[in-house]
């Protein structure tokens, strides 16, 4: 056994790292430290290391910032297999146990029953030997210079059958990619010599599977001639490259074998690298959902569900949004989703409430002011618009602007430059807009109180985010989310059964806002493993028992805890400690009942 970890990324890319019986740590620039990785914020001064036990590779998070990750996956500790995928930061290593074997050609031959499979063992010297050839190492340099700069899987392998049929004389050949466990194979790109498209044909499944499994080059001449080669990077089995020929053509020898053993090295580290980079995007569209979410873009309710297709769609458009909706529904938080999933998103997001700023200082704040414009303007000052330049310019309550603002906004829209504020040179900016309030804009340009021409500017994409009244079956979503938020200082499993009847019941004029200061109140002042009833704002249990004309179970229960309470308080005398310990709750809850109960 040889534990060893590769670098296939990142600044140590090329590097391979023997780990010692003494263990292997992975971190920033530190004395201790066996791999260092500057320069990269993500990666923690002592991130993680790698130990020997008792015959398997043991790798373990050191309290890092942002996690250690294997195959995807964040750990804390966890016993390695081999071709597992290590991420540090921005760097990936594959770890590997066993040499590979340095057996000479060839190995051995196996009869089928119609056909005999001659396999070899192909190590580096021998394939270094075979590309002493002029023409095969223009071969293999016409091959690496042409997949360099290819990133997409699908296109890399297309590119790599066209490049085979011009320098071997196979007359159908196909790229064969294994899973995740290498034992089966889950996608194949197939070509056939002068006809056009992804012609699938029947394959020699015992070869393909030894080649796989074993990881030798497979040839054989009999009939129609077959050779395939393994895709292997650092012991991870990613596929086989398979080729047919045809008898008239006089079939394959072992400097063909050579040749695409050679193929299949480079064409492994560039398939690996391009399903690296698919990983990557897969990741980066999960944390984007993940950071939308924590945003509070939360809801699988169908109106929700509509809302979050329209953000998705107009996210990476240029088009320019106005989000309606009651307070507290959250706007800005979809401005923010529409921003962080545009192409914009590694510009400024300017969030400015219009409706917040005196109007004798929305012109400057807007646009900006030259100095010595007016009293007390003692220097330059750069605008909103100005400062969002090149990114994403959200203006809230966007109805509350004056005509003749909404006049300059929109010379701003039309012309890509401003005016400052006593200023006589005109400023270029690219700026994508974002408008919202809670009123309604059309009825505003029938009152003569929004301008028309800039309202159809702005309403490109219009979206409503509805109210909390209207997706009632996203409340306990959403309760359970702000619970798992606040509940930080002790232990909150959930919410008793009569607490979720209120939150239910209740009509939510603050919406997502009220329901979140309800379950942060909740947290506070609550002292059990649950929310219950009495925990939550007055409010819902006000409403509650004012529209509930018939009694129900939450009415017998309430009863039933009055009287407990009661007979709890004669036994102690009204001494309210004693009380709390025979009912076996504390003294503030205690005194929680009596306020609810009028006692």
């Amino acid at each position: 056994m040889n534990p060893r970890i590769a670098a296939v990324s990142g600044p140590l890319k090329g590097s391979v790292f023997p780990i010692p019986e003494t263990g292997f740590v992975i971190g920033r620039k530190h004395p201790e430290n066996d791999a260092i990785l500057e320069n990269d914020e993500m990666v923690s001064r002592r991130h993680c290391r790698l130990e020997r036990l008792d015959g398997r590779t043991l790798i373990r998070d050191l309290d890092s910032r942002n996690g250690t990750f294997v195959n995807g996956s964040s750990v804390l500790e966890k016993v390695l297999d081999p071709g597992d995928r290590l991420r540090v930061g921005s760097s990936t290593f594959i770890y590997v146990e066993h040499d590979e074997a340095e057996d000479s050609l060839p190995v051995f031959s196996e009869e089928e029953p119609d056909r005999t499979v001659t396999t070899f063992r192909l190590d580096r010297e021998q394939t270094e030997a075979a590309g002493s050839d002029t023409a095969v190492l223009r071969a293999i340099l016409g091959i690496t210079t042409s997949i360099n700069a290819i990133r997409d899987s699908d296109r890399l392998q297309e590119r790599l059958l066209e490049l085979i049929f011009e320098i071997l004389p196979p007359k159908r050949a196909a790229i064969l990619l294994s899973g995740h466990k290498a034992d089966a194979f889950v996608s194949g790109t197939y070509r056939e010599r002068g006809v056009p498209g992804n012609v699938k044909f029947p394959l020699i499944q015992a070869v393909t599977r030894q080649v796989l499994a074993e990881g030798v080059v497979a040839l054989s001449n009999d009939r129609n001639p077959v050779l395939c080669a393994p895709l292997t990077v650092f012991d991870t089995k990613l596929g086989v490259v398979y080729l047919e020929g045809s008898e008239t053509a006089g079939g394959f020898d072992q400097d063909h074998a050579q040749l695409l053993n050679a193929i299949s090295g480079i064409a492994a580290v560039a398939l690996e690298h391009a399903r690296y980079v698919d990983w990557l995007q897969v990741e980066n569209q999960r944390l984007k959902d993940d950071a939308g979410i924590e945003h509070g873009m939360i809801g699988e309710s169908p109106k929700m569900a509509e809302v979050h297709h329209l953000i998705r769609r107009a996210a990476p458009s240029e088009a320019r949004v106005v989000i309606t909706g009651a307070n507290g529904t959250g706007k800005e938080l979809a401005a923010r989703a529409i921003h962080d999933n545009s192409l914009r998103s590694n510009r400024p997001f300017i969030d400015l409430n219009c409706g917040a700023i005196p109007e004798s200082l929305r012109e400057s704040e807007l646009f900006g002011h030259e100095k010595g414009s007016f009293t007390n303007a003692l220097s330059q000052r750069k605008g909103w618009i100005e400062m969002a330049d090149g990114g994403t310019l959200f203006l809230d309550e966007i109805a509350e602007l004056s005509l003749s603002m909404q006049a300059s906004l929109l010379r701003v829209l039309e012309q890509g430059s401003l005016y400052r504020v006593g200023g006589t040179r005109p400023i270029s900016v690219d700026v994508r807009v974002i408008a919202a309030t809670n009123r309604d804009l059309s009825d505003q340009v029938k009152d003569g109180r929004f301008r028309e021409d800039l309202f159809h500017r702005l309403n490109v994409v219009s979206i409503r985010i509805p109210s909390l009244a209207e997706r009632p079956e996203d409340i306990p979503l959403l309760a359970s989310h702000f619970l798992k938020k606040f509940a930080r200082v002790r232990v909150v499993s959930g919410f008793t059964p009569d607490a979720l009847r209120l939150l239910l019941a209740y009509a939510w004029p603050g919406n997502v806002r009220e329901l979140r200061n309800a379950v942060e109140r909740a947290v506070v002042i609550g002292d059990s493993e649950y929310i219950h009833a009495e925990d939550l704002p007055e409010s819902l249990l006000e409403e509650n028992s004012e529209e509930r004309p018939i009694r129900g179970l939450h009415d017998d229960v309430n009863d039933f805890k009055k009287v407990r309470v009661q007979s709890a308080l004669r036994k102690a005398d009204g001494r309210r400690e004693q009380a709390a310990n025979l009912l076996g709750i504390s003294v503030v809850h205690l005194n929680r009942l009596i306020r609810s109960f009028g006692l």
